[in-house]
């Protein structure tokens, strides 16, 4: 068993230097030019799938979070019941479409008969759509960017559970849009006061106060909850003022 892991971890460096490699590869102009072309292509033709399912989807939050955490896990269970609640107050969800924290919110969703949407993605590892998906909003992408447009054009807030590199990576998109006033100001809700509040500690003390990257507003656009109750309070009081509409 040790020899065969091995093998494999040994099969996985050889293939990632091989990609390496080959971005340092000379081509010539004409292999460059019809690769990208047909790129150009590809990128459009997932906007346009996107935007063709998502467009006549209504109010909508996107729910982010890890895809490793299990059914018996407490933010399993908050995911859930935080979909569910959105709802009964008459909004549509969307994930990431694949397991754990995003299987949770469209399961939530799907239960109470709601609109329940999956931007699924291609990955080596970890990421299959989950069961709890409308077929008609089952979208899969290969571009990671793609899919972020789609999840901020058709919602108008996020909430965020715990997670790793690819919530951090959703977080902070949506953060730096708001505050580069590239998107409308709408709710960022971290679920989880326990795991987030290193962070967000990091980021006032630090970035904030000693380096000043930040300004004091931008610590305002991040609303920081424990309950599902209060984590749909948020969305409701931003629902409430606003005409919602696709945000660019």
């Amino acid at each position: 068993m040790v020899k065969e892991k091995q093998e494999k971890n040994g099969k996985a460096v050889s293939q990632e230097e091989e990609r390496i490699r080959q971005a340092f590869r000379n081509r010539d102009w004409n292999e460059i030019k019809s690769a990208d072309s047909w790129a150009i292509f590809k990128v459009m033709a997932e906007f346009v799938n996107g935007f063709e399912k998502l467009a006549q989807i209504g109010p909508c939050v996107s729910i982010f979070g890890s895809a490793r955490t299990k059914p018996d896990n407490p933010y399993y269970k908050m995911a859930e019941e935080i979909a569910a609640k959105l709802v009964r107050h008459g909004y549509g969800v969307i994930t990431g479409g694949g397991p754990g924290i995003m299987e949770a919110a469209n399961k939530g969703a799907f239960e109470q008969g709601g609109k329940s949407a999956g931007l699924n993605i291609h990955l080596p590892f970890e990421q299959f759509n989950n069961t709890y998906i409308d077929p008609d909003k089952l979208i899969t992408f290969d571009y990671f960017f793609v899919r972020k447009v789609m999840f901020i054009k058709y919602a108008q807030g996020f909430i965020v559970m715990p997670g790793g590199m690819g919530t951090l990576d959703e977080l902070f998109e949506a953060i730096t849009l708001v505050q580069t006033q590239k998107i409308s100001r709408f709710p960022i809700v971290l679920v989880g006061r326990s795991y987030w509040q290193g962070m967000l500690t990091w980021i006032e003390e630090v970035m904030l106060g000693q380096e000043a990257n930040i300004s004091p507003e931008d610590m305002k656009l991040i609303n920081i909850v424990d309950t599902p109750t209060e984590a749909v309070k948020v969305i409701d009081d931003f629902y409430s003022k606003y005409l919602l509409s696709p945000n660019f």
